[in-house]
């Protein structure tokens, strides 16, 4: 007779150790895509440290030299501040795709090719459930994404501040690439694309699909958000004689037009200056006496800046829920698989 031997038990695994084993997975997993970010954040950072500082001195002095000309024989370094010029867009550009890099990433690598080679069903028959796997795969990539697009965002509204009064082609502080790369805006939406990129990698379970959808839902919430901050916080209006060309009042404008002498506001024909007499006949017959500009000054920055960031973080909030509840669908069996195969 053949003796019947018990079969040995192993202790099952703890909580933390799973966890600790998970982490150690995912970060072996996507360690070329960690690498790939830390020499993202730290080469455009430094390009941003030479932006703003020896970049920054060099255009400064050139354009000290410009303005003290009183010939057009005089030399300035011409070279200097198109370099300045040249490299500002280009690392302001570089901060700009950030979100879009990230959700790419999120879409097609972190979730929609585990889903489709089937490396995420593997981990869900072992010690791992499919909710603790989805938290690790966010968690650990949201910070890095915080830290590294905080950090870079600070860089470049340091470099920007740099040159502000010292260059007199610096950007305004209401330009559109240097108001979204200057502020927290860039760091919501990252992490909102690496939300949307999870989202969309559920659902559609295979790479390039979820890059796709993972690129095109960033960029409708970027110009979704873009077209409402305007309208977020209370704006300041600012009037004006109708001897200028246009309404006067630096910063993000809203609504223009022209004021009648009953304080009706009225569309502006954009016209030209009074001073140009058919002008003044067509103000006349408008019954305008002064222009009008509704718009957001440089104190207004930071509430829009804030407001609009807590939007973005809100809907970042609701796509990681939703790829949870869509998470939970899509695994409701996985535990019944297990106890059938044991």
């Amino acid at each position: 007779m053949t003796a019947l031997t018990t079969p040995t038990t192993r202790p099952a695994p703890t909580r933390r150790s799973s966890t600790l084993d998970l982490v150690r997975w995912l970060v072996r997993l996507h360690r070329p895509a960690l690498l790939v970010w830390v020499g993202l954040v730290l080469v455009l950072g430094g390009l941003l440290l030479w932006l703003g500082g020896p970049l920054t001195d060099a255009s400064a002095d050139a354009w000290k030299q410009y303005d003290a000309c009183r010939t057009s024989s005089c030399h300035y370094d011409q070279d200097a501040i198109g370099r300045y010029k040249d490299w500002y867009t280009y690392t302001t550009v570089a901060v700009l795709v950030l979100p879009f890099v990230v959700a790419a990433w999120s879409g097609a690598a972190l979730i929609g090719r585990e889903l489709e080679r089937g490396t995420a069903q593997l981990a869900w028959t072992q010690s791992i459930s499919p909710a603790r796997w989805l938290a690790a795969k966010l968690t650990a990539p949201a910070a890095l994404v915080a830290v590294g697009s905080g950090l870079l965002v600070a860089l470049h509204h340091w470099a920007w501040s740099a040159g502000q009064g010292r260059i007199d082609t610096a950007k305004r502080w209401y330009d559109t690439g240097t108001y979204a790369a200057n502020g927290t805006i860039v760091v919501a939406l990252a992490l909102a694309g690496l939300a949307a990129g999870a989202l969309i990698g559920l659902a559609r379970r295979e790479a390039l699909s979820s890059l796709v959808g993972g690129l095109g839902a960033t960029g409708i919430l970027w110009a979704a958000i873009d077209r409402v901050t305007p309208r977020l916080w209370p704006t300041v209006t600012h009037v004006s004689g109708l001897s200028h060309e246009r309404p006067t009042g630096n910063g993000i404008s809203v609504t223009q037009g022209l004021l009648t002498s009953t304080g009706a506001r009225i569309h502006n024909p954009d016209c030209g200056s009074v001073t140009y007499l058919p002008c003044k006949d067509v103000y006349a017959k408008l019954d305008a006496v002064s222009y009008f500009n509704d718009y957001h000054p440089q104190s207004h920055y930071w509430p829009l800046q804030l407001t609009s960031t807590a939007i973005v973080l809100a809907v970042a909030a609701a796509l990681t829920v939703a790829a949870f509840q869509i998470l939970q669908r899509r695994t409701v069996s996985v535990p019944a698989r297990k106890e059938s195969a044991v």
